[in-house]
């Protein structure tokens, strides 16, 4: 007997590009240039092959500081690769007709995600809250399943699984993008509603999904791979983001506990939290220093997080560079905590965005 109320199955029209932003030299750009040649220990290992081929006599300095510097690099990239092992273990194998569901999938990161799928002939399962128009082929491409579905209702969510199980099978693969957009209110200010709504979106939603998703992963024959979004925002709080830092660093906390007790079974966990990126989240606020936080476009996100996926692996991706010091951050003295805050400029950035683009709401 068919379902009384089944889950709407949406089309969607073709959304218009977002204007590119203009080429910056950042921080992430130096280090991306140095880890692929001063940084990188097969450059050093070449210098001292180099320094070899001269019979530079191993007394002389430069042979003992080239080898010296060379044999560092090798003892940190093999500690790195040890570490990681240990920590999430050995990757798992990921099959061609896997099935990958993305909540929050039909804008920014979520999108592209995706779309990458779907170019590749994946079966795709979407979820978004959103009532669209048009033709889904013609932005996901085809064999994608797209399914207007408020993931914090966990009615709805249900009426959505069994829609996937009919049509494409059992997700093993989940990625969690939904989330709400941002009030940039300070405390004093936001309604308790815009709070809720938030910690719903943000928080909740997840729950929902990973209890009703993740069994079917867990019986997966390869396990499956659980990928939550979260952001650094999570961990640095910034002022006039009180709900949204409530609501990522809960989110965080949720998937770490989830990874402890997956731990040991198939399933590979993959956390990312990341800084601010050119989505409609973030679009009207400025980010305070181009330098050191630049806004991350999605496409940079979603290839480290496809490439970890498909590599079985799991773990935490923190872009851009500075989001990989927060566990460092926290320990220093408080009085240098605040040093840093004024000097990033992140407790000023959304009431300076405000004024300079007040949000429409």
């Amino acid at each position: 007997m068919p379902d009384a109320n089944p889950p709407i199955i949406q089309t969607t029209a073709k959304q218009p590009k977002p204007t590119p932003r203009p080429t910056r030299l950042t921080v992430d750009t130096l280090l991306t240039v140095l880890s692929k040649s001063l940084f990188n220990p097969f450059i050093a290992w070449i210098l001292v092959l180099c320094l070899r081929a001269h019979v530079t006599p191993q007394t002389d300095p430069a042979w003992i500081l080239t080898v010296t510097y060379a044999s560092v690099l090798t003892v940190v990239f093999v500690g790195r690769g040890i570490n990681h092992r240990i920590a999430y273990g050995s990757p798992r194998t990921v099959s061609e007709d896997e099935v990958v569901l993305v909540t929050g999938g039909a804008s920014g990161l979520g999108l592209l995600i995706a779309q990458i799928y779907a170019m590749r002939g994946t079966s795709v399962a979407v979820l978004d809250i959103k009532e669209l128009d048009g033709d889904a082929s013609e932005i996901f491409g085809d064999g994608v399943l797209y399914i207007a579905c408020d993931v914090t209702d966990r009615g709805a969510l249900e009426m959505a699984k069994e829609r996937i199980a009919e049509v494409l099978g059992r997700p093993s693969i989940i990625i969690n993008c939904a989330a709400a957009r941002i009030n940039g209110l300070p405390l004093l200010e936001l309604s308790a509603g815009a709070f809720e709504k938030t910690i719903r979106t943000n928080i909740l939603a997840a729950f929902n999904l990973y209890q009703l998703f993740l069994p079917g992963v867990v019986a997966a024959e390869n396990g499956g791979t659980l990928v939550t979004v979260s952001s650094v925002l999570g961990q640095l709080t910034a002022a006039g983001l009180s709900d949204y830092a409530a609501s990522k660093a809960g989110l965080s906390a949720l998937h770490r506990t989830i990874e402890a007790e997956m731990r040991g079974s198939p399933v590979k966990t993959l956390l990312v939290e990341i800084g601010q990126m050119s989505t409609p989240l973030f679009d009207w606020v400025q980010a305070p220093n181009q330098f050191f936080a630049p806004v991350l476009e999605p496409v940079e996100v979603a290839r480290e997080m496809v490439a970890a996926i498909d590599g079985g692996r799991g773990g935490v991706i923190r872009l851009p560079a500075y989001a990989t010091l927060v566990n460092w951050y926290v320990v220093l003295p408080a009085a240098v905590q605040r040093i840093a805050r004024y000097l990033s400029g992140i407790d000023a950035a959304v009431t300076q965005s405000r004024q300079i683009s007040p949000k429409v709401d």
